[in-house]
């Protein structure tokens, strides 16, 4: 197996899961700077959209975002269903989810993760098909999960406004 991120494209957000998204937003701003969280409550994650080792997965999930630099940092809280965040939590507690690498091809990057033998866990479509998502297996190299998100124009416009936000206090 080679790097999931060697080629797949370039590390651009780091993913805790948690079950107190106040903590975790207070323990990195002191640790990284963030602050001016945006968060998005109650993200749903339906059938249609989404899967599960293969299956239709159907779940909800509490998310912030903010920025380190330009780092974004993604606080993910599961609410209901079951996902890859629910099993963490129930594995492992509180703590670093995955990283995020932006491909510029979902296709591609699924071919080439699929010839370098990783598994998809956790894929789907999120913000009204905004953006494409698969989560790799990479437990073999002690990781949780490598994330490939293949965002479009209209999406990461909204990541700029974030980024534009992060660094200073909530209005």
């Amino acid at each position: 197996m080679t790097s999931p991120s060697a080629g797949y494209g370039p590390v651009t957000q780091l993913a805790w899961v948690t079950d107190d998204l106040d903590a975790t937003e207070q323990a990195l701003g002191a640790s990284l700077g963030a602050v001016g969280w945006t968060r998005m409550p109650g993200v749903h994650f339906g059938p249609d959209a989404c899967t599960l080792r293969g299956e239709p997965a159907d779940f909800t999930a509490d998310i912030s975002l903010s920025y380190a630099g330009d780092l974004q940092l993604e606080l993910i809280r599961p609410v209901t269903g079951d996902s890859i965040y629910t099993e963490f939590l129930a594995e492992r507690g509180p703590g670093l989810h995955h990283v995020c690498c932006e491909v510029p091809s979902m296709d591609d990057a699924l071919a080439r993760a699929e010839r370098d033998g990783f598994s998809v866990v956790q894929a789907g479509t999120m913000a009204g098909g905004l953006m494409r998502f698969a989560y790799l297996d990479t437990s073999a190299a002690g990781a949780s999960y490598v994330e490939l998100a293949e965002i479009s124009p209209d999406l990461q416009a909204m990541f700029a406004d974030i980024k534009e936000r992060s660094g200073r206090a909530p209005r």
